[in-house]
């Protein structure tokens, strides 16, 4: 995420390292190769020359403490203007409404039926909520069939009425189904085309009209750039929307419609997708999305996303099994699936400060526990339960049996023990630092 961006403003910065003070020339120096960055990273040019000619205000206006070196007060000020610039405070959904109804509006491919599913999850679990998803896209049956899929998997009812080609009609009459069968969200997917055009832009005013949303989301791929920015604006002037999304920002993307967006359309970005799964579904906080981008790592998220899967009794099960040297390895799977639950293992750990530029060249696959997995999973209960019983023909059985090979079963055995030890050295702590530890344990399997 970003990664592109990241390296050019650290390179930019170091201009003004070892300089005593900043000048007007060395500033200068800096914001140009700030500047470059940014139109590199697909942001327009006049944000660009707006945000550097504010940068250059601020800096040559300050008083640098002798605390603080030149570089780091140029860091904190560009930190703040990022923040600014993709809208300074993080703004939540307005749920208040007794049927809270939230339009989701955006281009064919943007991920609009992917991102409906993961906000009503997110709405499920995370807020308590009873959410309705409504199949609105009558012209893709494949964007029908794919919400319901998606509304099974997440145990959320999708309403659907394929006989009826009028998507006013069908997302009205979804608000009054929802209303009778005590939901209090209704989540209304529409269709989108490859470009805006006059008869989508009527649709869907149309439906906007009529069900009257609390919600109103543009969904934007973002790796689509400076392109994505245009079509926000386009929409903007029919639907008057009160959000933005984000799509596919762990794809390639670099970061223009982000850093952009906001400042174009004034309005904030309320979530970013990072992935398929439906739990990788992010609120948008601006701060912290330019401590990532300034390679300050986001250990607050990371801290909110570890608390999200921590089980109090779970833990103090746990740790009488620590004190008491009976750590298995089924508790050590536990600890895998709490870990990859977290979400992708390599923007987890670029979430620790220093870490996203140590793993910019590191390729750390997300399925990095597989091999270790399908080991656990074919040794005995008995095994599990009891590791000292994996004598060397049970070695060779396992390694036939998970597709590995007997090193990589004595690795994982041998880091397993390490480990085992290291918890029990450890047992006045508790889940997440546990979990912290089994990570930094396994990073020869993960190839780091």
């Amino acid at each position: 995420m970003f990664d592109n961006l990241s390296d050019k403003l650290d390179r930019a910065f170091k201009v003004l390292k070892g300089q005593g003070r900043i000048t007007e020339i060395n500033v200068a120096e800096t914001l140009k190769e700030v500047r470059k960055a940014l139109l590199d990273a697909d942001v327009s040019y006049k944000v660009a020359k707006t945000f550097t000619a504010t940068v250059k205000e601020k800096a040559l206006g300050a008083n640098v403490l002798t605390a603080v070196s030149p570089s780091q007060l140029m860091v904190k000020i560009v930190h703040d203007e990022l923040a600014d610039l993709m809208g300074g405070e993080q703004v939540d959904l307005d749920l208040k409404a007794s049927v809270s109804i939230i339009l989701i509006a955006g281009l064919q491919g943007s991920g609009k039926t992917t991102f409906s599913a993961k906000l009503a999850n997110f709405l499920k679990n995370k807020k308590g909520k009873k959410p309705l998803l409504v199949a609105g896209d009558v012209y893709r049956p494949a964007a029908i069939n794919q919400l319901k899929v998606l509304g099974e998997q997440i145990g959320v009812e999708v309403y659907a009425d394929e006989a009826n080609k009028n998507p006013v009609e069908i997302a009205n009459n979804a608000v009054k189904y929802a209303k009778e069968h005590g939901y209090n969200v209704v989540i209304v997917d529409t269709a989108g085309r490859l470009a805006v055009d006059e008869q989508m832009m009527n649709e869907i005013s149309a439906v906007y009209k009529k069900i009257k949303p609390q919600e109103t989301l543009f969904v934007v791929d973002s790796m689509t750039g400076q392109d994505a920015v245009n079509t926000a604006k386009a929409f903007n002037d029919v639907l008057d929307y009160t959000g933005v999304i984000l799509t596919k920002l762990d794809g390639d993307t670099r970061g223009g419609a982000a850093l952009t967006i906001r400042s174009v359309v004034d309005k904030p970005i309320k979530f970013v997708g990072i992935g398929e799964k439906m739990e990788a579904l992010d609120i948008f906080y601006p701060s912290r999305m330019a401590d990532r981008i300034l390679g300050m790592g986001d250990v607050v998220s990371l801290v909110e996303k570890a608390q999200e899967q921590f089980d109090v009794d779970e833990s103090r099960r746990l740790q009488k099994k620590i004190a008491k040297n009976q750590f298995n390895f089924n508790d050590f799977l536990k600890q895998i699936n709490q870990i990859k639950k977290m979400g992708n293992v390599k923007d987890l750990m670029g979430m620790i400060p220093g870490m996203g530029k140590a793993l910019k060249d590191v390729d750390i696959d997300d399925d990095a526990f597989k091999s270790v997995e399908a080991i656990i999973h074919s040794m005995t209960e008995q095994e599990r339960e009891n590791p000292k019983l994996i004598n060397g023909s049970r070695r060779h059985r396992i390694a036939k049996g998970s597709g590995t090979n007997i090193q990589e079963v004595n690795n994982l055995i041998k880091q397993f023990d390490s480990t085992r030890k290291m918890m029990k050295m450890m047992s006045g702590g508790a889940g997440m630092k546990n979990s912290a530890r089994m990570m930094q344990s396994m990073k020869s399997k993960m190839k780091l």
